[in-house]
C-alpha cells in the first residue's frame, strides 16, 4: 500500500515519508542513521516543498557537505518533493566520561588536552591553530595555556601585553577574535622564569580551571607542557578530560615519546582522539619543492600499530613561523596555505573523534 497521499492527481509527501527516507542515511563517522541520532529535526512539508534542520554533532564536522548532500538526495527521492531546504547547525554534546570525584569546569562541555611526549615538536602552535579552527567553524572555544614553564600562547595570539582582570572573584580570560584565552604568561615578564614545585602548580592549574569565568564553551583546549609530569597528572585528577591529542614529529626519538604519552593517558582513563605529525615535511617557499627533513610517515605507522586515529600531517612552512611570530595563527593569516588547510583538517578530525566517543 502506498504511503503517499494523492491530492488533485499529485502525490503529496508526509513528514513520515520524509523521515522514512532519511532513516536510510547514515552519519559516516557514527555509523548510525540520522533519524535515530536525532540529527533530523523540525521537518515541515508544504505541498512539494520540504524544510528541515540537520543538527550535526560538531560545527567542525569534516564531512558536513557530504552529509548535507546525502540528506538533500534522500528527501528529493521522495515522490512529490520538488524542493528541499536544509538548515545546518550543530549541537555539541558534553563529555560522558566518569567523574570519579573530578570537578567539571562550569559551563565547559568538553576539555581537549593537547600533549607531546617531548618538547620542540610545535605543540603550542598546533594548540593555538586547532582552537582557532574550531572557533572559525562556529564552536564556542577557550584556550588554556597550561605550559607553565614555557607559556607561548600570548606570543602566538599577540596577547603579550594583556593584563589579567578579575570580576566577582573570578579571572576574566582574554579574547582573541572570539576565542577565550588564559595563560600564566599574562602574569610574567618576558624573561621571568617560573620556579614552582608541584603543590604550587596544582594550585595555579586549579585557579585557571575553576577560578576563571569561561562562560559557555563547547571546547576548552588545554596546551599542556611536554612530557608526562605534574601538570598532566594534576589536570586529569582535577577535572574530567574528554580526550587528548598527541603532537609529534616524524623522528624516531619523538615517536618513542609519543608512545609514552599515549600510555600515560590510557593509564589515567583519558581517550586518545588521535596523533598529529607536525613538521611532516618541508615546503620550499621558492620552488614548492618537498623535503622530508625529519623523515616521514612515522606517526601514521605508530597509529596503525597502536590502533589510534591519525589526524594528519602538517608541513613545515616559512609562513607558519612568520604567522606565529606576528601573533596571527596561520589558519587566520593564510587560510589557503597547505599548513593551514592541514591544521583545520586535524581540528575537524579531533572534533569528529570526540563525537564518536560521545555517541557510544
Amino acid at each position: 500500500m502506498s504511503l503517499f497521499k494523492k491530492k488533485e492527481g499529485r502525490t503529496v509527501p508526509s513528514v513520515d515519508d520524509i523521515l522514512s527516507a532519511l532513516s536510510r542515511v547514515q552519519d559516516p563517522e557514527l555509523g548510525r542513521d540520522l533519524v535515530s541520532l536525532n540529527m533530523i529535526r523540525n521537518v515541515a512539508v508544504s505541498g512539494g516543498e520540504v524544510s528541515l534542520d540537520l543538527v550535526l554533532t560538531t560545527p567542525a564536522c569534516p564531512r558536513k557537505s557530504e552529509i548535507r548532500e546525502a540528506v538533500e538526495r534522500a528527501v528529493l527521492s521522495v515522490p512529490g518533493v520538488g524542493k528541499v531546504d536544509v538548515r545546518v547547525s550543530a549541537d555539541v554534546k558534553a563529555a560522558k566520561g566518569p567523574m570519579e570525584g573530578r570537578r567539571p569546569v562550569e559551563g565547559v562541555k568538553n576539555i581537549l588536552a593537547v600533549a607531546s611526549g617531548k618538547g620542540g615538536v610545535g605543540k603550542s602552535t598546533v594548540s593555538a591553530n586547532v582552537a582557532v579552527s574550531l572557533r572559525q567553524a562556529g564552536a564556542r572555544v577557550g584556550l588554556l595555556d597550561a605550559d607553565i614553564y614555557g607559556p607561548s600562547i600570548p606570543t602566538l595570539l599577540n596577547l603579550k601585553n594583556h593584563q589579567l582582570r578579575g570580576e566577582n572573584g573570578m579571572i576574566l580570560p582574554a579574547s582573541a577574535d572570539g576565542l577565550k584565552v588564559l595563560s600564566i604568561g599574562f602574569m610574567l615578564e618576558d624573561d621571568s622564569p617560573v620556579i614552582w614545585r608541584g603543590p604550587m602548580l596544582m594550585k595555579a592549574l586549579g585557579q585557571f580551571l575553576h577560578g576563571t569565568a569561561w562562560g559557555e564553551l563547547d571546547y576548552l583546549v588545554i596546551d599542556l607542557p611536554p612530557g608526562t609530569g605534574d601538570v598532566q597528572l594534576s589536570l586529569v585528577q582535577m577535572t574530567p578530560v574528554a580526550g587528548a591529542i598527541v603532537v609529534t614529529t616524524p623522528q624516531d626519538l619523538a615517536l618513542i615519546d609519543v608512545k609514552k604519552a599515549v600510555r600515560m593517558f590510557e593509564q589515567v582513563g583519558v581517550p586518545i582522539l588521535g596523533v598529529i605529525e607536525n613538521m611532516s615535511y618541508f615546503l620550499c617557499p621558492h620552488c614548492d619543492g618537498r623535503s622530508e627533513i625529519f623523515g616521514h610517515g612515522g606517526a601514521a605507522e605508530t597509529c596503525r600499530q597502536m590502533g589510534l586515529r591519525f589526524l594528519g600531517e602538517i608541513p613545515l612552512q616559512t609562513t607558519v613561523r612568520e604567522a606565529s611570530d606576528a601573533g596571527i595563527p596561520i589558519v587566520t593569516r593564510a587560510p589557503d596555505s597547505p599548513a593551514a588547510i592541514a591544521l583545520a583538517k586535524t581540528a575537524s578530525g579531533a572534533a569528529a573523534a570526540l563525537a564518536v566517543l560521545e555517541s557510544l
